[in-house]
């Protein structure tokens, strides 16, 4: 590594990032690939080639892909299998924040991304899943531009290896290429946007990894620092998958609760006012599907009961048939009639008559009172106001 020059080294350490990532690599790669990346972040020092007073718009095209470094550097470091989880995290975590704080001095990071990283973790569950939206967002429209670039890209090398292999070239003419460096640009600057979305979720993940762990150790030492060795969790998981095994071989021993086929105790089971081991009656015969139904015959083996099972109905059976709905119906019409005719007998007796005759003779009297009271408070208002009284100054005459 230290005979390569730059662009090599970088090369060669993105490769074993992109095989890390996508299908996970021997620990041993992966350690190759941070040595690299190391290596690389060391050249840059010493190059020189990124200051703290530079914008996006003053770094070369060539020299933009090695703002990854640290990013790369961080997720490698992540995958590294040792004893001490904890300090892989923080050396990641440091990385992290190295490259987010590298983006933005140059301008690289969204404002609305900025924010955020700012203010830290957001107080209410809507603010954090909206954040989290606007990121997936942001990242799957990068993810997009890449490729579109990369589709481009190909389309473009493919007629123009057609447009060479149509036209023969001349003697001493001289091959002119397309000028792609913005392009090349512009699908750098999309990977490190892309890039910087990965790490401020990458961050999170490790932040909250690094609390669990604290808590555990802490817990282990207030303990009495006993360890959860290797051991005791592959004899725990022994004994999950032995409860297990034996419960799948009793399963198939062991008899079944009978189905619930009356539709009010199973309302009751739902709504908690009774258990399902309770026993219950039924007041109708449910109806039997399947084999049974077919021949009529009685359920007299557990194998007859369990085929009678088949393509049983997946809605709620009714509590009454159509005849015990219909007498209840007639019951109710008789109780509603029997009503009707004691009113009837009520309206027509005498006592009935008589109340209501003394309640009209009451409201006769009150109202010739009423009229009598009107007709006099009518004579008074004719003495006071005689007949065309209030026209006299609208007559010529007057």
């Amino acid at each position: 590594m230290d005979d390569m020059p730059l662009p090599a080294l970088f090369e060669q350490a993105r490769k074993i990032h992109a095989a890390a990532t996508d299908s996970g690599a021997d620990q041993e790669v992966v350690k190759k690939g941070c040595e690299a990346l190391h290596r690389c972040e060391d050249m840059v020092n010493n190059l020189g080639l990124f200051s703290p007073n530079e914008t996006k718009e003053d770094i070369s095209t060539t020299n933009l892909k090695y703002i990854l470094v640290p990013f790369y550097l961080a997720e490698l470091t992540e995958k590294i299998a040792q004893d001490d989880r904890i300090q892989i995290l923080k050396s990641s975590q440091a990385k992290l924040k190295e490259f987010i704080s590298f983006c933005e001095a140059m301008e690289l990071v969204p404002k609305e991304e900025l924010e955020s990283y700012i203010d830290g973790a957001p107080k209410t569950v809507a603010d954090q899943r909206a954040r989290k939206i606007a990121r997936f967002k942001r990242q799957r429209a990068a993810e997009s531009k890449l490729l579109e670039i990369k589709e481009r890209k190909e389309r473009r090398g493919r007629s123009t290896k057609a447009a060479a292999l149509s036209t023969p070239v001349e003697a001493g003419e001289e091959e002119v290429l397309d000028d792609d460096g913005e392009e090349e640009r512009e699908a750098w600057i999309t990977t490190i946007s892309l890039a910087i979305c990965k790490a401020l979720d990458m961050l999170d993940m490790l932040k909250k990894e690094e609390e669990m762990l604290s808590a555990v150790k802490d817990r282990q030492s207030k303990d009495g620092d006993k360890e959860f060795s290797k051991d005791v969790l592959d004899e725990r998981a022994k004994k999950a998958e032995a409860w297990h095994r034996d419960s799948a071989v009793r399963a198939q021993y062991t008899r079944p609760s009978p189905p619930i086929t009356c539709a009010t105790f199973a309302q009751d089971v739902l709504e908690g006012r009774a258990k399902a081991s309770q026993e219950h009656d039924h007041k109708h015969q449910p109806l039997i599907f399947g084999p049974a139904s077919l021949v009529n015959g009685n359920i007299t083996t557990e194998r007859e009961r369990m085929a009678a099972q088949v393509f049983q109905p997946s809605h709620r059976m009714p509590t009454m048939s159509i005849e015990e709905a219909g007498l209840k119906e007639m019951e109710i019409m008789n109780k509603w009639q029997e009503r009707n005719v004691k009113l009837m007998e009520e309206v027509n007796s005498s006592w009935h008559n008589d109340r209501k005759s003394k309640l009209g003779e009451d409201d006769d009297d009150e109202d010739d009172d009423a009229a009598q009271e009107k007709a006099r408070a009518w004579d008074d208002w004719k003495d006071d106001n005689p007949r065309g009284a209030g026209n006299k100054k609208l007559t010529p005459c007057g």
